[in-house]
């Protein structure tokens, strides 16, 4: 008996995600293939000039946008950005930082501190029950 080994591949809209690229600003020939995981894996090693543009100026999908911000996907929503933006639209909306954006910001650094202090909180109960006897 011989087992055959498929090569895995993915559609292209999942290769942009893990790409971190805008699918509508990559290349046809991207778009309209599918991508094996071996090529993939190619693209991250050595991206080619098309994918280091991409990454350096844009646009950038939500995700990335958001990151770049510090703020939430949903932060980018509810702030009524929806399309996917250049590296200097969102230069230009850090230097502007309008008030949803400020507060965008100021919700998410409270986000990150609440998680942190359950984390810690968690934390403390492991040891806790971690030093008590079992029966």
């Amino acid at each position: 008996m011989t087992s055959h080994k498929t090569t895995q591949t993915m559609k292209p809209a999942t290769a942009a995600k893990k790409l971190g690229v805008y699918l509508e600003a990559t290349p046809a020939e991207f778009r309209e293939g599918v991508v094996s995981r071996n090529e993939l894996n190619a693209l991250q090693a050595d991206p080619p000039q098309w994918l280091q543009e991409l990454r350096r100026n844009g646009p950038h999908p939500r995700p990335v946008v958001a990151a770049k911000l510090g703020i939430s996907i949903a932060g980018l929503a509810r702030g009524g950005i929806t399309e996917a933006l250049t590296t200097d639209e969102i230069d230009a909306l850090k230097k502007d930082s309008p008030q949803w954006l400020q507060r965008e910001r100021a919700t998410q650094a409270e986000v990150r501190k609440e998680a942190l202090r359950i984390k810690e909180k968690n934390a403390q109960r492991a040891d806790h029950s971690a030093g008590e006897p079992r029966s």
